[in-house]
């Protein structure tokens, strides 16, 4: 790498070669089929940071409403994929006896970028899942003070963006601010659905009475995937979208956004931040 820097002094304005430690993004296939001898066909390919990944296709399967518990599932293991060396870029996951194989058709290509999770499917309709779980009535409610060290919080348990600057972070917190679970990676999506894997593995779903921190904007798909998981706070330290705001609206799920410091915007759901 070539170190420039323009604001050095004249004296000390040099180029410097230098190592450079990068996040990594590799591609993830994710593969399902049902129990039996049956091969497990190709679902979905997401670039994502390596680590977690039985979480990832798990959390994947639930937030795209594939699944429902982790009852539903057989087995998930990483694969020996084609490449040499080999990389286990590969999950490949048997469903439980009874539990329907997903169809694929054109208008649920599940082709992701680690930017967008939804880039792939053709229409709002095939991205509109609904979730099994109520969070209306959801009893959650957090004061803003707390809610404001939470960041910071999220922020120190980023090991990976120490290292590289380059990675997203989800964080799951309980109603008092402690930090349950925290996964980071190249995609916000995916960042989500490791935490959400995980607590599906954990059979702790739903996530009622938690709050789901993300370090970047709330995006319409990271709110659908919070309510697919039960989660009655989404917060996020940039800006939500439209989409997210008017899903958060229809699930009666509280959406924070631009919590940074000691202010925040809260767009629906006002009632479960308290003073």
């Amino acid at each position: 790498m070539l170190r420039v820097d323009l604001d050095a002094t004249d004296a000390g304005r040099t180029w410097v070669h230098r190592p450079d430690t990068l996040a990594v993004e590799e591609p993830l296939e994710i593969r399902v089929g049902p129990a039996g001898p049956a091969r497990r066909r190709p679902l979905a390919v997401t670039m994502r940071t390596p680590g977690a990944d039985l979480d990832l296709a798990i959390g994947f399967l639930l937030t795209e409403g594939l699944i429902r518990s982790a009852d539903d599932v057989s087995t998930a293991q990483l694969c020996a994929g084609t490449e040499a060396p080999n990389t286990y870029n590969v999950v490949d996951v048997t469903l439980a006896p009874g539990v329907p194989e997903p169809t694929t058709d054109a208008t649920r290509h599940f082709h992701t970028t680690s930017s967008c999770g939804v880039c792939g499917k053709a229409s709002i309709d095939a991205v509109r899942t609904r979730s099994p779980f109520g969070v209306a009535d959801d009893p959650l409610a957090v004061p803003a003070a707390l809610l404001a060290e939470l960041p910071q919080r999220l922020r120190a348990g980023q090991r990976g963006f120490d290292r590289t600057g380059g990675l997203h972070a989800a964080g799951l917190f309980t109603a008092d601010g402690e930090l349950v679970v925290l996964r980071e990676d190249v995609g916000r999506h995916n960042a989500v659905d490791k935490v959400i894997g995980w607590a599906v593995r954990e059979r702790r779903l739903p996530l009622a009475g938690h709050v789901l921190l993300v370090s970047g904007r709330a995006s319409f798909e990271l709110t659908q995937k919070a309510w697919m998981a039960g989660v009655p706070l989404l917060a996020a330290v940039s800006a939500p979208s439209t989409l997210a705001v008017d899903l958060a609206t229809e699930a009666g799920l509280t959406l924070v956004g631009f919590l940074r410091g000691r202010t925040m915007n809260v767009y629906t759901g006002a009632h479960r931040v308290t003073g």
